[in-house]
Protein backbone atom coordinates (compact mmCIF):
# COMPACT_ATOMS: atom_id res chain seq x y z
CA UNK A 1 0.00 0.00 0.00
CA UNK A 2 2.94 2.49 0.42
CA UNK A 3 3.54 2.08 -3.64
CA UNK A 4 -0.02 4.06 -3.66
CA UNK A 5 0.89 6.34 -1.95
CA UNK A 6 3.80 7.14 -3.39
CA UNK A 7 1.71 6.83 -7.03
CA UNK A 8 3.43 9.00 -9.43
CA UNK A 9 1.27 11.93 -10.86
CA UNK A 10 1.54 13.09 -14.06
CA UNK A 11 0.85 16.93 -12.98
CA UNK A 12 2.97 16.72 -9.81
CA UNK A 13 5.82 15.36 -12.47
CA UNK A 14 4.85 17.99 -15.21
CA UNK A 15 4.78 20.92 -12.35
CA UNK A 16 8.67 19.85 -11.74
CA UNK A 17 9.85 20.38 -15.31
CA UNK A 18 8.51 23.66 -15.46
CA UNK A 19 10.96 24.24 -12.13
CA UNK A 20 13.19 22.99 -13.81
CA UNK A 21 12.82 24.90 -16.46
CA UNK A 22 12.58 27.98 -14.77
CA UNK A 23 15.35 27.07 -12.86
CA UNK A 24 17.67 26.53 -16.19
CA UNK A 25 16.38 30.44 -16.94
CA UNK A 26 17.98 31.66 -14.11
CA UNK A 27 21.58 33.97 -15.58
CA UNK A 28 23.42 33.07 -12.60
CA UNK A 29 22.88 29.56 -12.70
CA UNK A 30 26.79 27.49 -12.53
CA UNK A 31 27.16 25.06 -15.32
CA UNK A 32 28.01 22.80 -12.55
CA UNK A 33 24.25 23.47 -11.55
CA UNK A 34 22.45 23.09 -14.98
CA UNK A 35 24.10 20.09 -15.62
CA UNK A 36 22.69 18.83 -12.39
CA UNK A 37 19.62 20.19 -13.36
CA UNK A 38 19.06 19.49 -16.84
CA UNK A 39 19.72 15.87 -16.10
CA UNK A 40 17.03 15.78 -12.99
CA UNK A 41 14.16 17.39 -15.72
CA UNK A 42 15.18 14.84 -18.34
CA UNK A 43 14.86 12.05 -15.72
CA UNK A 44 11.44 13.62 -15.13
CA UNK A 45 10.62 14.07 -18.81
CA UNK A 46 11.12 10.34 -19.24
CA UNK A 47 8.98 9.42 -15.93
CA UNK A 48 6.07 11.23 -17.39
CA UNK A 49 6.54 9.54 -20.86
CA UNK A 50 6.48 6.00 -19.09
CA UNK A 51 3.08 7.00 -16.67
CA UNK A 52 1.46 8.08 -20.39
CA UNK A 53 2.53 5.33 -22.39
CA UNK A 54 0.98 2.94 -19.41
CA UNK A 55 -2.12 5.20 -19.27
CA UNK A 56 -2.90 5.04 -23.34
CA UNK A 57 -2.10 0.87 -22.91
CA UNK A 58 -4.76 0.90 -19.92
CA UNK A 59 -7.01 2.84 -22.47
CA UNK A 60 -6.44 0.44 -24.93
CA UNK A 61 -7.31 -1.98 -22.92
CA UNK A 62 -10.47 -0.83 -22.01
CA UNK A 63 -11.80 0.07 -25.07
CA UNK A 64 -10.98 -3.03 -26.41
CA UNK A 65 -12.75 -4.83 -23.79
CA UNK A 66 -16.24 -2.56 -24.40
CA UNK A 67 -15.98 -3.33 -28.14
Amino acid sequence: MADKEKEFKLEDGLSLIEEKIEALEDENISLEDSFKIYKEGMELIKKCNDHVDKVEKQIMMLDKEGE
